[in-house]
């Protein structure tokens, strides 16, 4: 008799998985037996990769093109979503951009509201719209991917940082006041071996692996692997949290 896999049934929606961490979410899920949403902004190719690497799980997927700093492409994710693949039980929020500047404290005002649009409120509107019907079954897991950033001093990354340090208190905030059917957390991670890096040279990635206790940059199945825990009943006591992945740099001072 063949084994169930834990997450059997069970539809997952990721925002902004159509590569990085995002797509290891996504194809850690699939592994896990649930049924994929693979939202995305701009790289329909990139998706059309997501949903190869994930049919080789076979499971279901769909792809889902939204903005989700837009209200209405929310609606619209959703929608879709419920018509093409059922209830959401798993949200991930994972689309986000990193715009830094080249002077910290130029403080760009339309950089400030993109970022914000983005990643704040592109983690709260899926969370406000996957809410009702999650609370009405009974039933809930959401993970809000942020970063170290928000949790310390990034003097280089000042209005980035906030935007994680937001997504954090709204986890944190959200937590009791939809507990005890829906679970909420987000997950921190440090230097990820992904597309946002690439740009580092030689010199700036090995000072980076020389600080991190772990000696290497992180790659994106770290992250997913924290990320299927928090939504695994292995974690059924946590909520409200965010678990740093990060090779234990933000543990030194």
């Amino acid at each position: 008799m063949r084994k169930k896999n834990e997450f059997e049934g069970k539809v997952a929606l990721i925002t902004g998985a159509s590569r990085g961490i995002g797509r290891a979410i996504a194809i850690n899920l699939a592994k896990n037996g649930a049924n994929i949403v693979i939202n995305y902004n701009s790289n329909l190719k990139a998706a059309k990769k997501t949903q190869k690497l994930v049919a080789n799980e076979e499971v279901k997927s769909e792809i889902i093109k939204a903005d989700v700093s837009k209200e209405t492409d929310i609606k619209y994710l959703i929608r879709q979503t419920k018509k093409k693949l059922g209830h959401i039980d798993f949200l991930v929020t994972n689309a986000g951009i990193a715009l830094i500047s080249k002077d910290p404290l130029e403080l760009n005002y339309n950089t400030w509201k993109k970022t914000m649009a983005t990643n704040v409120d592109g983690t709260l509107l899926p969370i406000k719209a996957v809410l009702p019907g999650m609370l009405k079954r009974k039933y809930g897991r959401i993970v809000c991917i942020t970063s170290i950033a928000g949790l310390g001093m990034r003097p280089n990354m000042i209005t980035y940082g906030t935007s994680k340090a937001a997504v954090i208190a709204l986890v944190r905030n959200m937590s009791a006041a939809i507990a005890p059917h829906v679970r909420i957390n987000s997950v921190a991670p440090g230097l990820i071996e992904t597309d946002m890096i690439e740009s580092l040279d030689k010199k700036t990635r090995k000072n980076m692996i020389d600080s991190t206790p772990l000696k290497r940059i992180g790659k994106a199945e770290d992250i997913a692997n924290t990320v299927c825990y928090l939504l695994s009943e292995k974690s059924n006591f946590t909520t409200g949290q965010t678990l740093v992945t990060d090779g234990g740099r933000h543990t030194l001072p």
